[in-house]
């Protein structure tokens, strides 16, 4: 059902405002951009930002307004973890089936693109503008140098926020009676490192894996750049015996990467430089509800369901909003009253359920990853799931290379969990993991 051509102003030039402004572009309405922040082209990009993993939601998302092909043109495909523990050699876990993966791609990178892109398809972008304040009803934004300065009006017909967890726009409606809003940090901290290309710009590891060095408490992951470099995260508490607060000279952070990350340490570019020159992030789940005001105001992506980074689905879940959004727009037309309020209440539920697959993604790879136990849980279930591809989809599988809902993945992934609980107390499990007897019986407590 085509749409009569709106007004509509979008806050944020994140990724989420930008691909939202190409989709609104092509549906015919006239889009404006703000965002407070200076244009991302211009400037060198902060170093706070964890590599993207972009899986099917992402790309078919992409793909609905002709993008993937282009995207794909800056990603690099990773089929499988590289787990490095200390003493072993690497080993590596496949993700999903053949030709499954994940797709790295640097924040930075992809967001001047797809600006780039919103502007070819004629979006206004207005950087280094500041809202102030918005008019819920009448779908006003106020702008200006600062908060207590002059200001100048805009008029709209609708208003999206895609201004990130700590949305000025959400903030706007949080003041609303009945507006269920809430917060969570970690205790975990990260922070952004590099490892350089080698000198003829190949990569110093493998460069179709998602690196993880486990280490209890806290780890390190890479993720490959297609100049050879790779995105190095490090999760590790803000205070406690091992953490942020007390790595404060040059000379710690040293002993600290001698001690708990031998093999990559001379690695690191600029190891102490970096460390002290990033600054040190925190980690936030945030829920809210409602999303939408009326017919004139919608939160999208982080603004309205930020989550921890564990299961790469951030950018993914912000993404499948506005797949969703759009099937709602070409359904209902212009309808925008029935779209708001259909597309919070098909979204909610699985933006909650990815928050909590988010958070327990961090406990396994943090904790879990290297534990004997856990590993041969993974075995067994792999292997019952080669064996019966229609009855055992593993969660990852559910949450990275499908596009069923989340709320699906965790409901079924929780099944799945109760069961593995019974077959890990089998007696003699180790030795007979792929036998004939675990299958009947994981078989049998399926039918249950």
């Amino acid at each position: 059902m085509a749409q009569t051509p709106k007004n509509i102003a979008i806050i944020g030039s994140g990724l989420v405002g930008s691909l939202l402004a190409i989709y609104l572009r092509k549906l015919g309405h006239s889009v404006t951009v703000f965002d407070r922040r200076p244009d991302i082209r211009t400037i060198e990009f902060s170093g706070r930002s964890i590599n993207l993993a972009m899986s099917n939601r992402g790309w078919r998302s992409l793909e609905k307004v002709g993008l993937e092909r282009k995207i794909k043109e800056i990603a690099i495909p990773l089929d499988k973890r590289a787990m490095h523990v200390n003493d072993k050699p690497v080993y590596f876990q496949k993700y999903g089936k053949d030709g499954e993966a994940i797709w790295s791609i640097s924040r930075g990178i992809l967001n001047k693109r797809m600006i780039d892109l919103a502007e070819e398809a004629g979006t206004e972008f207005r950087f280094n503008e500041k809202v102030w304040d918005v008019s819920l009803p009448e779908a006003k934004i106020f702008t200006g140098e600062s908060e207590k300065g002059e200001w100048q009006e805009y008029q709209f017909d609708i208003i999206f926020g895609c201004d990130g967890a700590f949305s000025r726009v959400r903030h706007k409606m949080q003041r609303r009676s009945r507006f269920d809003y809430s917060q969570d940090f970690i205790d975990v901290g990260y922070k952004e490192l590099t490892i350089p290309a080698n000198a003829d710009g190949t990569h110093k590891l493998d460069k179709n894996s998602f690196h993880i060095w486990p280490r209890g408490e806290f780890m390190l992951i890479a993720m490959p750049n297609i100049d050879g470099s790779f995105t190095c995260t490090l999760f590790l508490p803000f205070e406690g015996k091992v953490s942020f607060e007390n790595l404060k000279t040059e000379e710690d952070a040293r002993a600290f990467f001698k001690e708990y990350f031998p093999n990559v340490r001379k690695d690191i570019e600029n190891l102490t430089k970096d460390f002290f020159h990033n600054p040190t992030s925190a980690m936030v789940t945030m829920k809210c509800y409602p999303w939408t005001y009326w017919n004139k105001v919608a939160l999208v992506g982080d603004s309205a369901h930020a989550i921890v980074p564990f299961f790469g689905q951030g950018m993914n879940a912000g993404f499948e909003d506005i797949y969703v959004l759009n099937e709602l727009m070409e359904q209902h037309g212009d309808d925008w009253d029935t779209i708001f309020s259909e597309y919070q209440k098909e979204r909610k539920p699985n933006a909650d359920a990815i928050a909590e697959l988010s958070y327990r993604n961090f406990v396994e790879m943090s904790r879990k990853t290297a534990d004997p136990m856990f590993l041969l849980q993974k075995k067994i279930e792999k292997h019952f799931a080669t064996l019966h591809p229609d009855k055992w989809i593993p969660i990852y599988s559910r949450v990275t290379f499908s596009d069923r809902p989340y709320a699906e993945a965790l409901a079924i992934g929780d099944q799945q969990e109760a069961i593995m609980k019974k077959v890990m107390q089998l007696p003699n499990i180790a030795e007979k993991w792929d036998s004939k007897e675990v299958e009947t019986f994981i078989l049998n407590q399926l039918e249950a």
